[in-house]
């Protein structure tokens, strides 16, 4: 009797072990199954991430190139007014003008919200890609601070030279080709005067100086946001690549 209770309770015990070892097995194997389907899905959110930087990056040359221009027109008009040869340069002071209108990089922040809204952030939290992602969307609030200074200051200035000038003439010279204005009652010697008079004003040389050195800075900035832009996706690429190596 004795010899068959340590049977059953080997065979008992043996039993207990399998089970233990099936539970086991079974818990690693869903917890790889669910570890699969996170990768998944954080990869989607990275996938949406890496396109919307893309964009940003595109834009952010679009920017530039047109910044990049107002500037350098602003900087040969700052020149001619140091030169005091305006009258001669009413052409580059009409480019000039370019520096009074709004603009703002808009980023599509979309991919990064719903991925630092979703269960799967905290998967890159304290790695490279969550370092970028701090410092490009920090950048990102700079860049927006320093564009809605310069365009409110722009609109204030625009808004006092309205008090000041009935600014059809000045449109009508600086948007109309110059063979509609021939055919109009008003000289063009009229219009050339209009614009002199407007271009001389403090409020309309305050753009424009501003322009010619804040556009550096913020073309710079844009230019560091690019680079930031450039490291994201390559931190993406290789994050991706290396989950779906493992």
């Amino acid at each position: 009797m004795d010899n068959k209770k340590i049977q059953y309770l080997k065979y008992a015990l043996g039993e207990i072990v399998l089970v233990v070892i099936g539970i086991l097995i079974a818990i690693q194997i869903n917890n790889w199954n669910q570890s699969k389907k996170d990768t998944i899905s954080l990869n989607e959110y990275l996938i949406k991430l890496k396109s919307h930087t893309k964009e940003d990056i595109e834009q952010l040359e679009e920017l530039k190139k047109g910044r990049k221009q107002i500037a350098d027109a602003c900087k040969k008009a700052r020149n001619s007014i140091l030169n005091k040869t305006e009258n001669d340069n009413l052409f580059l002071f009409k480019i000039s003008g370019s520096a009074f209108v709004d603009f703002y990089f808009k980023p599509n922040s979309g991919g990064y919200e719903s991925l630092k809204n979703s269960e799967y952030y905290g998967k890159i939290n304290n790695t490279k890609l969550d370092s970028l992602l701090g410092k490009y969307h920090g950048l990102v609030d700079i860049i927006a601070e320093n564009e809605r200074n310069y365009n409110q200051y722009a609109v204030h200035q625009e808004n006092y030279l309205d008090t000041q000038f009935d600014r059809s003439l000045i449109f009508a010279s600086a948007f109309m080709p110059l063979d509609s204005l021939a055919t109009k009652a008003t000289p063009q010697s009229e219009y050339d005067q209009a614009f002199i008079e407007y271009t001389a004003k403090p409020a309309y040389r305050n753009v424009i100086s501003l322009a010619a050195w804040q556009f550096d800075t913020i073309i710079n900035q844009y230019n560091q946001l690019t680079e930031l832009g450039h490291l994201i996706i390559a931190e993406i690429d290789a994050t991706t690549s290396g989950q779906k190596r493992k």
